[in-house]
């Protein structure tokens, strides 16, 4: 196959400018990234089909551990059945912006969000990237942003936006609270904003955040945390939880047993909701500002009225029967981490969390361990450099509470096979952090 215009291997032939070699050294630092886009059947790939957590590529079924699905809503009939009733009162789409005609599902959602958090309130928006990139210049204005070094590409955009508008950048080491305190002790301009993730998207830990809480709180800064992967899975800590994940998946703040003293919590409906919407807990001051100094309020286009009626049907079922749902998810998930267990083979998940990160031994492996992995007929999620350090290059599985039994014990099967097959990093001795 002829190689394509934008192929890194070949921009060296271009007779280009000087002022446009910058895409060449770009080109070369996505090199293994664009590789493994061309090669590897776990890249790129359209999918023709679903069947529960089955999913069809071509004439290929493979069992789906890359969906963030977590509880399974997305294939949860009792959801699908409601949203009819919403088209027919609201039609496909609201076409108005938030500030010219908001429907009223936003106000119903809003409320919902703000008991089930136990927060002051609650503002949607359509996506957690809007909410970053609109959200993080207002709270720093012209002053200090302190950032965690591997905090999410989309909180760094946020505060790329910031620095726009006068504020100064500083980060530290990944979640480090010593590091963070020595550069709050420095001389800065004020405001002050700590951003942080909640669960992390690739290891599935989650930083200490009663430590960071005290440091905003001492330093009279604002903790912003974003919680994409933790909102709906993890919750608040209850002596008759059915499992570690604590109660109610309403988040890792209330998990911590913290509350919103200068806090502002982040989070997505599109993981754990399978809905388009983000929301933000704030005070109700910051709640009316934002609705006229956040862009996306005035100008972006809503949610969709479907994605609004599964937010709803989705808080509804979570209040029915969402700890049980989240038990079957924990069980599922130990049965990984165990298989990993035996193999004698490295992860750093040490929260229990449904999302299992695998480092490879060799980074090179990476396209071949995809490939093997596709021809098994298990699809997942593949981290190469430079999204990654070349010491973290692997796979990531990403357990949904819609994965069969049958499925996960054919998963643990097939890793038997893959620790056979490729050096896996070994496993270290490691401490579970107590959920």
């Amino acid at each position: 196959m002829a190689a394509a215009p934008w192929d890194p291997v070949r921009v060296d032939t271009w007779d280009r400018p000087s002022s446009s070699r910058w895409i060449d050294r770009w080109l070369a630092a996505c090199e293994d990234l664009a590789e493994l886009q061309r090669s590897n059947p776990m890249t790129d790939a359209v999918i023709d089909e679903i069947e529960g957590r089955r999913i069809r590529i071509g004439d290929r079924w493979l069992v789906d551990f890359a969906s963030c699905n977590y509880l399974g809503f997305d294939l949860e009939r009792s959801i699908m059945n409601r949203v009819p009733e919403y088209l027919e009162k609201w039609g496909t789409h609201p076409s108005w912006s938030r500030l010219l005609g908001s429907p009223v599902l936003y106000e119903q959602i809003e409320r919902r969000l703000t008991k089930l958090l136990g927060c002051d309130d609650t503002l949607v928006f359509p996506t957690i990237t809007l909410i970053h990139l609109s959200v993080i210049p207002v709270l720093a204005g012209g002053g200090t942003i302190y950032v965690d070094r591997r905090a999410h590409k989309t909180i760094y955009e946020g505060c790329q936006v910031a620095s726009l508008h006068g504020a100064t950048i500083k980060k530290f080491a990944h979640e480090d609270a010593d590091d963070l305190e020595r550069l709050l002790r420095e001389p800065a301009r004020g405001p002050r904003l700590i951003c942080i993730d909640g669960v992390n998207s690739m290891t599935g830990n989650w930083p200490d955040l009663p430590k960071f809480a005290e440091l905003a709180r001492r330093f009279d800064a604002i903790l912003y945390v974003d919680d994409a992967h933790g909102f709906g899975v993890i919750g608040e800590r209850d002596p008759r939880e059915l499992s570690p994940y604590g109660s109610h998946g309403n988040g890792i703040v209330r998990h911590a047993g913290e509350d919103y003293d200068h806090i502002v919590f982040v989070a997505g409906l599109s993981k754990s909701y399978s809905s388009l919407a983000a929301f933000i807990a704030c005070p109700p001051e910051l709640k009316r500002l934002l609705k006229t100094a956040a862009p996306p309020y005035l100008y972006s286009g809503p949610s969709p009225t479907a994605s609004l009626a599964t937010t709803i049907a989705g808080l509804d079922l979570n209040d029915l029967r969402g700890d049980q749902i989240r038990r079957g998810l924990w069980e599922k998930t130990d049965i990984v981490l165990k298989t990993l267990e035996k193999l004698g083979v490295h992860t750093p998940n040490t929260s229990g969390f449904p999302i299992v990160e695998i480092p490879l031994a060799r980074h090179d492996d990476i396209d071949a361990v995809g490939k093997f992995l596709y021809e098994q007929g298990i699809y997942v999620t593949l981290a190469a450099y430079p999204l990654v350090p070349r010491d973290e290059v692997g796979f990531r599985i990403q357990v949904t509470a819609a994965n069969t039994q049958g499925e996960i014990e054919y998963l643990a099967d097939v890793l038997a096979k893959l620790a056979y097959r490729f050096d896996l990093q070994p496993a270290r001795s490691r401490q579970v952090v107590a959920a």
